[in-house]
């Protein structure tokens, strides 16, 4: 008798630039984790979408003694240096032929066989919100990778029209997956906060603190936490205060950030449990910003219950939807009036925290990488 011999599974090998695990998580860093996160749970689970693949993430040697956080998604460190020299020179060679992923904006520019995430045009759009070296390198680098990857993939609709329109990039070649704030429902809340003077966290007693209103974010000039600023200004014995979250990287952002009013309370940098603490006590969150790829913290604050007041662009309209409350980036009055309103109804803020919790639940980890994988599948062999 003879027994039919069952064809082996077709290997697909995928190589993912890991350049973000040695450095303090971004936005983009979010993304990246998040994705491979996720693709990590797809393997496990044995969806179709990644059948066959096998996914390595290679680091810096530098980085050799990082414990991997994934399960099913092998690490390897390989090659000397770090940063952009090892992404440019080293990196192409650990890949060796594979099809190489990169998450986080840039790429190598002479390895062809590669799908690269752009996240957006800022660099293009913005440029006086960077130093002119960064705005230099993404000059050259953008197009470069816009010719030399088999896709290019971004995270909004507006972002695939920036990065052609800017970039040159054909409309064709871009490919779009979204984002998640799901991964912020994982953390647990931090039970004190290292709160600033007059503990607008209410992290001492929560009963008796402020009221206060929440923005995340780098403090370079795009992100116009100036106009939260003014808006205060402009209510009379306001009876909330403000707390940004956040800083800048001098080499990215250069000098433009300008420094905030003594009375907004910068925190800087926090931890995911004490980012969540702050979510979930704040009166609204308020993302003021004149540009964006996608608009991650909104996200990140409708999926913990937190009104949001943003900035009407398109980036953040096609995130939030209806969930949010949207305001001119250069209305200081607008935005006063929209603070007044939100922190003093109740009912205004749960109605937008149903809306917030329908907009969330359509926006995962998992269908960001069913989505990816599409989109990069005619290249993993």
């Amino acid at each position: 008798m003879n027994v039919p011999v069952l064809p082996m599974p077709l290997q697909r090998p995928l190589a993912i630039n890991g350049r973000f695990l040695g450095r303090r998580a971004t936005g983009v860093d979010r993304f990246a984790f998040e994705t491979v996160r996720a693709l990590d749970a797809l393997i496990e689970s044995g969806a179709p979408q990644v059948a066959g693949l096998r996914a390595e993430i290679v680091v810096p040697q530098a980085l050799a003694d990082l414990d991997n956080p994934f399960r099913h998604v092998t690490l390897r460190a390989s090659g000397k240096g770090s940063g952009l020299r090892w992404e440019q020179f080293a990196l192409p060679q650990a890949a060796g032929g594979r099809l190489l992923l990169n998450l986080c904006n840039s790429g190598p520019l002479l390895y062809r066989k590669q799908v690269t995430v752009l996240h957006d045009a800022a660099p293009a759009r913005v440029p006086d919100s960077y130093s002119r070296p960064f705005v230099a390198w993404y000059r050259l680098m953008a197009p470069s990778i816009g010719r030399v990857a088999r896709r290019v993939i971004t995270v909004s609709e507006f972002s695939r029209r920036e990065l052609c329109d800017a970039y040159r990039i054909p409309l064709g070649k871009i490919g779009v997956v979204q984002e998640s704030g799901e991964h912020m429902l994982r953390v647990g809340e931090a039970q004190t906060l290292n709160a600033p003077s007059g503990d607008p966290a209410g992290a001492a007693d929560p009963a008796n603190a402020r009221p206060f209103v929440l923005a995340v974010g780098s403090t370079n000039r795009h992100k116009n936490f100036q106009l939260v600023a003014q808006a205060a200004q402009l209510i009379r014995d306001a009876r909330f205060d403000i707390v940004v979250v956040g800083g800048g990287d001098a080499r990215v952002y250069g000098a433009s950030g300008g420094k905030l009013p003594e009375f907004v309370r910068h925190l800087g940098y926090v931890s995911d449990e004490e980012l969540v603490s702050l979510y979930r006590r704040a009166a609204c969150f308020v993302y003021p910003s004149r540009y964006e790829g996608f608009g991650l913290p909104p996200v990140e604050a409708l999926a913990l219950g937190c009104p949001v007041i943003a900035s009407r662009l398109p980036s953040v309209v096609e995130a939030c939807g209806d969930a949010v409350l949207y305001t001119s980036p250069d209305d200081p009055a607008q935005l006063a009036a929209l603070l007044e309103r939100v922190t003093a109804d109740a009912a205004l803020r749960d109605t937008l925290r149903e809306r917030g919790a329908q907009r969330t639940a359509a926006l995962t980890w998992r269908a960001t990488a069913v989505k990816l994988m599409e989109e990069i599948s005619p290249w993993l062999m």
